[in-house]
C-alpha cells in the first residue's frame, strides 16, 4: 500500500510557516532585501565534501545548487546591498536522521561585517525563531582549537591524520579505508561524529577560526580561516564566513578542489565563471551565513527525525 500521507503534522507545518514569517520580519526590519536566485547551474560544487545533484535540461548538463551562495554574491557585486533568501537546496548522498537530499537554507549576507559580527546577527535571529518553544542558556564562543582539545584531546593544528583516526577508533567510529591519507577528511569526520554532538547542549555554541585548509570561501588569516559554525543540541545549524573577495585566490582554490576531486574519482565540471567574473568586478566587504531551517525546526519542536520537519519525507526508493 502506498503511503501518500505527509510526514509532518499540521501543527508542525503551522509552526514552520510562522518561523518563516518571523525570519522575513527580522530581515525586513534589519534592511536586508529578499531575493530569489536560480537553482540550476552549469557548474557543480567544487567542495570535495559536497556532492551536487545532476540534471539534464533542454539537452544540456546542469546541476542543482548545493547553496545559493555564488548567485547571491553576484547580486552583491552588482550593488544590491544586504540580501537574504529562503532557498531549497540539493545535496547528493545526504540522507538520514539529520539529513535530507532536498532541504531549506536561510542564507544571507551583511555588508561591512566580519564573521564575529555575523555571529551576533545570527544569534539574534535564532533566539527570535526559538522564542516560545525553547529557553536557552547564554551562548558560548569557542575556537576550533578549544573544542578539539576539550572534546577529543587533540591539537587541531599539530595532530597527524593517524592521531585523528586513532581517536575515531577509540570512539568506535568506523573510518573509511584510506581516510588516514587525508587529514582534513579525518578532522571533518571527527567533528561530525565525536566533537559536534557534544556542542550546543542547551545553548548556542559558536565554533570559530577553523584551520586555513578548511576555509572554503572564507578569507584566511595566517593558519586560520575566518569561518564559524553554530551548534544547538549537538546539531550543526549554520556555517558562516568573512567572505573572500580576491578573485585569483578563489580561482586557485576552485582549481585545487577540482584536482582533488579528480584524484578521488569525484565528479568535476566547468568552474562557475559568472561568479568568478563578479569577484573580478568587485565583491564588497561582507560576511555571509547559511542556516539549516529544517534542523532549526527540529530543535525548536524537539523532533527526533528531519522527516517530521518536512511536509513529505524523501522517497529513497
Amino acid at each position: 500500500m502506498i503511503d501518500w500521507r505527509p510526514s509532518a503534522t499540521r501543527e508542525t507545518l503551522r509552526h514552520r510557516a510562522r518561523l518563516l514569517a518571523v525570519a522575513r520580519d527580522y530581515f525586513d526590519a534589519t534592511g536586508a532585501l529578499e531575493v530569489e536566485t536560480p537553482s540550476l547551474s552549469r557548474a557543480c560544487v567544487t567542495d570535495v565534501h559536497l556532492a551536487s545533484v545532476a540534471a539534464t535540461v533542454c539537452g544540456g548538463r546542469y546541476f542543482l545548487h548545493t547553496s545559493p551562495e555564488y548567485a547571491m554574491k553576484r547580486l552583491l557585486a552588482a550593488g544590491m546591498g544586504d540580501i537574504w533568501q529562503a532557498a531549497r537546496v540539493y545535496r547528493d548522498g545526504e540522507s538520514g536522521r539529520h539529513h535530507c537530499p532536498e532541504f531549506t537554507l536561510i542564507e544571507w549576507y551583511r555588508l561591512g561585517l566580519d564573521h564575529h559580527g555575523l555571529m551576533h546577527d545570527i544569534e539574534t535571529l535564532t533566539v527570535s525563531l526559538l522564542e516560545g518553544t525553547r529557553t536557552l542558556l547564554p551562548s558560548e564562543r569557542l575556537s576550533y582549537a578549544e573544542v578539539l582539545e576539550r572534546h577529543a584531546g587533540l591539537n587541531a593544528f599539530t595532530a597527524s591524520a593517524n592521531d585523528i583516526t586513532a581517536t575515531l577508533q577509540a570512539a568506535h567510529v568506523d573510518a573509511p579505508a584510506g581516510l588516514a591519507s587525508d587529514r582534513d577528511a579525518c578532522l571533518d569526520l571527527l567533528m561530525s561524529t565525536v566533537v559536534g554532538p557534544r556542542l550546543g547542549q542547551g545553548r548556542l555554541t559558536f565554533v570559530y577560526d577553523y584551520p586555513a585548509s578548511q576555509a572554503a570561501l572564507a578569507r584566511v588569516r595566517g593558519d586560520v580561516a575566518s569561518r564559524f559554525e553554530m551548534y544547538l543540541d549537538g546539531l550543526e545549524l549554520a556555517n558562516g564566513f568573512h567572505e573572500l573577495t580576491h578573485a585569483p585566490e578563489q580561482r586557485e582554490r576552485f582549481n585545487q578542489d577540482m584536482r582533488t576531486r579528480a584524484a578521488r574519482g569525484l565528479p568535476t565540471s566547468v568552474l562557475d565563471e559568472p561568479f568568478l567574473a563578479a569577484l573580478e568586478h568587485g565583491l564588497p566587504e561582507c560576511a555571509g551565513v547559511a542556516l539549516g531551517f529544517d534542523r532549526l525546526l527540529m530543535c525548536a519542536l524537539r523532533l527526533p527525525h528531519i522527516d517530521e520537519a518536512l511536509a513529505f519525507r524523501f522517497e529513497s526508493r
